[in-house]
């Protein structure tokens, strides 16, 4: 039989004044902190949104690295990618620039709601994600301005 009081539980994490349990072990009292599941409340699974982490960490990281490619090749050369076979090269350069935008906005508005960044996720891919993504973001807009500054803007607006 499960008894609640209202007594400070010491204990190193713990050590505000919080609800405990005395549970009987062998002929001595050991309180511990109430937890969620004793009141009835579901505790949040760490591994809830381990597959979306993976899947945009898996995702997420080669996406980075082919804008930053693509921010290499338009400093360098004034254009992006080529189109390739039937539009296939364009078209993973469009979603990848998209997808740098949503880990960067997704790990924004994480910090913004938590105080801190996107969890490592599994096998560290999400945080190198996040890593790459803001260095993608970063060199993309560097590139963009050396494009713009040196006055070579493929497509309708230049050249």
């Amino acid at each position: 039989m499960l008894a609640l009081r209202s007594r400070p539980c010491l204990s190193l994490r713990q050590p505000l004044r919080v609800p405990c349990v005395v549970r009987p072990a062998r002929a001595r009292v050991v309180l511990a902190p109430v937890r969620a599941a004793e009141k009835g409340a579901r505790e949040p699974e760490e591994s809830d949104n381990t597959t979306l982490q993976l899947v945009a960490g898996a995702l997420g990281t080669p996406a980075a690295l082919l804008v930053c490619y693509s921010a290499y090749l338009l400093a360098t050369t004034g254009d992006g990618l080529p189109p390739g076979p039937g539009g296939a090269y364009g078209a993973a350069e469009g979603v990848s620039y998209l997808s740098v935008v949503g880990v960067v906005g997704w790990s924004a508005y994480t910090k913004a709601k938590t105080g801190s960044g996107l969890p490592a996720g599994p096998a560290g891919l999400l945080g190198a994600a996040e890593g790459l993504s803001y260095l993608a973001l970063l060199g993309a807009i560097g590139a963009f301005g050396y494009t713009a500054a040196t006055g070579t803007i493929p497509g309708p607006f230049g050249r």
